[in-house]
């Protein structure tokens, strides 16, 4: 989970016996976004966003990245928290190496 991502979500992940592990946890609070995607990569984590700007690192050609779910601000909580269940549920790690899915 990205830094700004609200904390209902991956309580609500966790609830629904998703693993996540938060930017704050992994000691990357203050960490620039392409070191998030480098140290999701090494760990083979996929992160979730809601900032354009991983949107643009991603789509730079020869970024390697694990994978990125990205989902607008706008989105409700439970939209996000649905959406995130499903991509769990059909998606797995090597299904999004280097793919970006939106919410």
């Amino acid at each position: 989970m990205d830094v700004h991502v609200h904390s209902a979500i991956t309580a609500g992940l966790r609830r629904r016996g998703v693993e996540v592990l938060t930017c704050q946890e992994a000691g990357l609070d203050r960490a620039r976004d392409e070191d998030i995607l480098d140290y999701a990569l090494a760990n083979r984590w996929i992160v979730f966003s809601q900032d354009d700007d991983f949107l643009r690192i991603c789509a730079a050609p020869d970024f390697k990245h694990n994978g990125l779910v990205y989902s607008h601000k706008r989105n409700s909580i439970g939209r996000i928290l649905s959406g995130l269940v499903l991509i769990c549920e059909v998606l797995d790690s090597r299904g999004m190496e280097s793919h970006v899915e939106f919410v």
